[in-house]
Order: C-alpha cells, then structure tokens, then sequence
C-alpha cells in the first residue's frame, strides 16, 4: 500500500490525511452518508480541528489504474476547487486529499475539507426543521431561490457546470453583512464534478436546471419552479418562447427520466408484488445508471 498526498494546507492536517483510514473507523468520525462506495462525515481530528471527510472507493483494480490517468475523487475535487476559487464562487476549502495505491491502483481516495456547519442544503434551508424557516415566510424563500438561480446562472456564465446539480449539492447559509444577493450565500459541493467549457451550452444549462428541477420538485410547486427558471434567465419570456423553453425541458427530462423507468418496470416484473420488495429492489438500482446524464 501506498500513501500520496495530493494537498495538504499545513503539516498538521497532513499528518491527519496521512491517518483518514484509521480515523474513519475512529469514535471521532460521525457518518452521513454511507452510499455505494462513498462514505462521508464529519471528523474530529484530536489536536487539529473539525473537518468534513469523504473517502470514495474505486470498484475494480482497473478502474483504480485508470484513475490515476484520469484523476481520482480527490485529485478531480481538487481541480474543481481551482476552477470554482478562479471563479469567484463559494466552496467547501480542502484541507488535505490523499490516494491509496495498491497493486499500483488507486483503490481509496479521502478528502478533508471545511466542515460549513453554518449552512444546510437547499431543502433544508429553504423549508427549515418543520417548516419553520420557509413556509412561514414566503418571502424569504423567495429570497433564498432567487439567490440559488442567480448563482447557478453565474457559474454557466463563468463557462462552468457540473454533472451532478443536484438541491443536497447545493449549501445555503445566512450571509449577515449583506454582500451577497440577498443575505444568503450558496456553497456549491461535490466538486469532482464540475467541468469547464469554452461555452456552456444551451442544452448543458438545461440539462443542469433539469436535474436541479427533480431534486427540488419534492419540496416546490409548479409556480415556485417557473418562477426560479425565470430568475435563472434574467425574467419571464413571452408566451411563444416560454411554451417553446417549457416543451424543451420537458422533453431533456424525459431523456433522463426514461432510462430509470426501464429499469424500474424491468424490477417490478422480476420480483413479487409487495411495496417493500420493490421499494428495496428499486433503491439497488446503481446511482450512475437511476441519474444518467
């Protein structure tokens, strides 16, 4: 086994890259994700600091060799860091990343980074515990998607874009001095995932709005959607190009929405006819398969 430290803000922090294996296992690390071959949490690094960690896991020895020609989780987060930092947009700062070689393929990858523990996803900033912070105040949330649709506007006209726009990679906190847009400001996450272009096309902004639209749908109305795609666009159109705006995404969703119901209808035909069962089988489906872009 092998230990290469991509990054590393001070010694100290190197010192607890060096030892993420370990921590992971640790009583100071608190999971909350724990899906597929990703785990992340915060960890409390004893005589360091707090830091949220994600370790991702290559599959197969071969997908372990090509990530060392193609970049890591960590290597790619940490471009993404570059590109969003030249930017000018907010982000989780790393604080170390690290490969684990074995066989000469990079089977683990971890990265330390700001905790953001101010902040909560888009959901759960804009809805609040129960409720409490948008539902009693209409306005306020109004404020805080505004904020999100301009951000996200910004980034595709900063020539970035990232594939997986979903509401949890999205962190909203309250911004008191009041420099951002409307008192809030929007971290972006999962920073693997961005890409830069020399132009974001028309079809990439829709197919990012479009994920960001199904993430969003559970918590929104139809009236609130519109009008956060409005925002996006700098205001309403006119009816012709509104229906004509309106058909196009509609059918981008389906592109994306297609390949899962296959395989959902493939599931329900080859198992029994019980919610449970098909609830269980439907949530094996592979992520990258039930989300393709």
């Amino acid at each position: 086994m092998k230990r290469v430290v991509l990054y590393a803000r001070s010694p100290e922090w190197q010192r607890a890259i060096e030892r993420a294996g370990e921590l992971v296992g640790g009583p100071h690390f608190h999971i909350i994700k724990s899906e597929g071959r990703t785990l992340a949490g915060f960890l409390d690094v004893p005589g360091t600091g707090r830091a949220f960690l994600k370790r991702a896991d290559a599959p197969t020895w071969w997908s372990g060799i090509l990530d060392r020609f193609r970049g890591s989780r960590a290597s790619r987060a940490l471009n993404g860091v570059a590109m969003l930092t030249a930017a000018g947009f907010s982000h989780a700062a790393p604080f170390a990343a690290m490969n684990v070689r074995r066989a000469g393929a990079v089977r683990e990858s971890f990265l330390l980074s700001e905790p953001l523990e101010r902040g909560d996803t888009l959901s759960r900033f804009a809805l609040g515990p129960g409720g409490i912070k948008g539902r009693s105040d209409l306005r306020r949330r109004k404020r805080i998607l505004d904020t999100v649709a301009r951000e996200v506007r910004r980034l595709h006209d900063a020539n970035l874009y990232t594939r997986d726009m979903q509401e949890t990679n999205l962190m909203v906190e309250d911004h008191a001095d009041g420099s951002d847009a409307g008192g809030f400001r929007v971290y972006f996450l999962d920073l693997e995932d961005f890409r830069s272009a020399r132009s974001v096309s028309w079809q990439r902004r829709m197919l990012n709005l479009v994920h960001l639209d199904r993430s969003v749908g559970r918590f929104l109305s139809r009236a609130s959607r519109l009008d956060f795609l409005y925002t996006y666009l700098g205001g309403k159109p006119d009816r012709t190009s509104a229906r004509r705006m309106v058909s196009e995404i509609l059918a981008i969703r389906g592109g994306v929405e297609r390949p899962r119901a296959r395989i959902e209808a493939n599931v329900s035909a080859a198992v029994p006819d019980t919610g449970k069962t098909r609830a269980s089988a439907t949530r094996s489906v592979p992520r990258n398969v039930r989300d393709r872009r």
